[in-house]
């Protein structure tokens, strides 16, 4: 029986492709014995259980920037947390650690190297956080969602994503779904996706735009988030949901999506063939922008700065391209044809491949 720690989490990003991955490998082997570490903190404090998975834990240990007084401590925090982490790969016979970044992923890199059992890393994002990069200098098993990540060894291996987003979305289904959410099977639909917390920015300027969008024919499904201020009651035609757990489903509606530019979301609309404005997260390293370009050089995507996305750009520019049906047939086109929809075997094959030495 093969033990595998799958390590990382903090966000959505992080903990649905470790997700992914151990379904993937429970789906090839039954018997194999699939452990999560993370932190009582993050994401995976209720995704991890909810997916039927054990989540062993460490405490969040954020790599210091600046001296202070958190920084003084670290190295006998981090010695504590590789320990501990060391102490789980010999009790429960861990055969190999695959990290996706995250608080949790550091410790997991520096234990799996002290016990000399193999690392495989997966990174979503273009711009690679600190635990991969240090991780990837300690093995040669690394996968990456976008292309040109700057990480050693790297291979373009594409998002580990539920089974679900593997297959592209046929006309017949995607009728089908609008009429799920109350929407007119035939029409014109924008899709609005901040992410889970929701992004004031797109939600106030789709808001303001949705006369202009109604006049226009176009329906608008609008997933505001849980952490955004209230958009006031929703017209006909136009559908507010606070949260969706159903985002395969949301996103297969649509002939356009206005989104965040998350490297899941990202990844996920091009597997689907869906075409997408997307809005980047205009805080942080710029790690959004950079998550989208390719899909946007190629053709499937329209990249806006947050600060530019204002009622007037709907009207003058998303409006139009949802009009212009030849447009959107052929950005659908060009999503599909970049979209990676076999994320998880790539994945597999990867974890394989670092394993060989141990089988033979």
């Amino acid at each position: 029986m093969t033990v595998y720690l799958m390590a990382g989490g903090g966000t959505a990003g992080h903990v649905n492709p470790m997700i992914a991955i151990a379904d993937a490998l429970r789906e090839r082997d039954a018997s194999a014995e699939i452990l999560m570490l993370g932190t009582a903190e993050g994401l995976e404090a209720r995704l991890v259980p909810a997916a039927g998975y054990e989540l062993i834990t460490i405490e969040k240990l954020p790599f210091p920037r600046r001296l202070t007084a958190s920084a003084l401590t670290f190295p006998v925090r981090w010695r504590r947390a590789v320990r501990a982490v060391r102490d789980v790969i010999v009790r429960r016979h861990v055969d190999v650690v695959v990290g996706v970044g995250g608080y949790a992923s550091a410790p997991a890199y520096a234990a799996a190297r002290a016990q000399r059992i193999p690392i495989v890393i997966h990174e979503a994002n273009a711009r690679p956080g600190l635990a991969n990069r240090l991780g990837s200098r300690w093995t040669h098993f690394v996968g990456i969602a976008i292309p040109g990540t700057p990480l050693r060894d790297a291979r373009l291996v594409g998002m580990p994503l539920r089974a679900e987003f593997e297959h592209l979305v046929d006309p017949a289904s995607r009728a089908e779904l609008r009429r799920s959410f109350g929407l007119d099977p035939d029409a014109l639909t924008l899709v609005v996706t901040g992410g889970s917390l929701g992004a004031r920015s797109i939600n106030g300027a789709v808001s303001a735009a949705v006369p202009d969008l109604r006049s226009a024919g176009v329906q608008i499904l609008h997933i505001t988030g849980r952490q955004t201020a209230p958009i006031g009651s929703q017209a006909h035609g136009h559908v507010v949901l606070e949260y969706c757990d159903r985002m395969r489903d949301a996103l297969a509606c649509a002939d356009l999506v206005v989104s965040r530019a998350g490297s899941s979301t990202v990844s996920e609309l091009a597997a689907l063939g869906v075409p997408a404005v997307f809005v980047p997260y205009p805080v942080g390293n710029g790690e959004q922008r950079f998550n989208a370009l390719p899909l946007v050089d190629a053709g499937g995507a329209v990249l806006v700065p947050d600060g530019e996305f204002t009622p007037a750009w709907i009207r003058e520019n998303a409006l139009p391209l949802l009009l212009d049906t030849a447009r959107l047939n052929e950005m659908a086109s060009v999503s599909a044809s970049v979209g990676i929809r076999d994320g998880r075997a790539r994945m597999l094959d990867l974890i394989d491949e670092a394993m060989a030495p141990l089988t033979k």
